[in-house]
């Protein structure tokens, strides 16, 4: 069984972007990416009265709670994207949506357990990937890293994709290798669990689309799809997109997905924050 394609990134550079394109990828393909720079979705300042309601309590507080300036300015960014896109998919304002975290703060839409999220940033970089099918992980990395492979080789790459990447020249070697890290990291994201779960226990095909073992024979059947994608300003982007065969069903609209009695709660609350 071959695995779908993953869907390009979209590029959302602020609140104004054609949010219909998240919508239309979320229904062709059952999941969506997005990504963006953090600077274009801050308002002017963050004592803006318009963001609290947006944020909503939670993060609000999370917000007030950081210390360091461009740490602030990051995570209220992400989360602006965040919720434009999931509000995008659910055909719903942005502030009637509301994020809580797993732990370890992977973040998820409460009410709609549904939709997976995944989030990642790196520089002036944020990735928001959404999947109505299963699981998702997203990474991001600079085009331009340096990963000395002969130092990570025995802890990020498994037996089959060291004999591959030790007979390719340094160059492509590095492309190759950066390919396989943000992957590796795409993967373990979707799964919950991050650096806890090492890199040598999977590893990919040349291609960097099919899941095998150690040993490089399959490790899936289908199930999972990876992509890596190149974005103008020198990023690299990793996803990691899982279907669970829940069926295809593509109404993602707030009034099918979210339970009623919480949707209403959600609208209570925005209305009281926004007073």
């Amino acid at each position: 069984m071959n695995s779908p394609a993953v869907a390009a990134p979209l590029h959302m550079p602020g609140p104004d972007s054609p949010w219909s394109r998240v919508r239309q990828s979320m229904a062709w393909h059952g999941h969506v990416v997005v990504h963006a720079s953090w600077r274009g979705w801050l308002p002017a300042t963050l004592a803006d009265p318009r963001l609290r309601p947006v944020l909503g309590a939670r993060d609000w507080q999370r917000l007030h709670a950081l210390t360091d300036p461009q740490a602030r300015d990051r995570f209220a960014a992400s989360r602006l994207l965040l919720k434009h896109t999931a509000g995008a998919v659910l055909q719903t304002p942005p502030d009637a949506v509301e994020l809580a975290s797993k732990a370890g703060g992977r973040p998820y839409l409460r009410g709609c357990d549904q939709i997976e999220v995944s989030l990642s940033h790196t520089g002036d970089l944020l990735v928001v990937g959404l999947n109505r099918r299963g699981r998702i992980g997203v990474d991001a990395e600079r085009s331009d890293r340096r990963i000395q492979y002969s130092a990570v080789e025995r802890h990020v790459c498994t037996p089959a994709e060291r004999r591959r990447l030790a007979a390719l020249p340094e160059e492509e070697q590095q492309r190759d290798l950066l390919r396989t890290w943000v992957l590796k990291e795409a993967y373990t994201k979707a799964l919950g669990q991050g650096m806890r779960m090492g890199f040598t226990q999977f590893g990919f095909d040349p291609d960097h689309r099919a899941l095998l073992t150690p040993t490089g024979t399959p490790a899936s059947h289908g199930e999972w799809s990876f992509g890596t994608f190149g974005l103008d300003g020198g990023h690299l982007i990793g996803v990691a997109c899982h279907d669970a065969g829940y069926g295809d069903e593509g109404d993602t609209a707030v009034s099918t997905m979210l339970d009623e009695g919480f949707l209403g709660e959600v609208v209570d609350l925005v209305g009281r924050t926004s007073r």
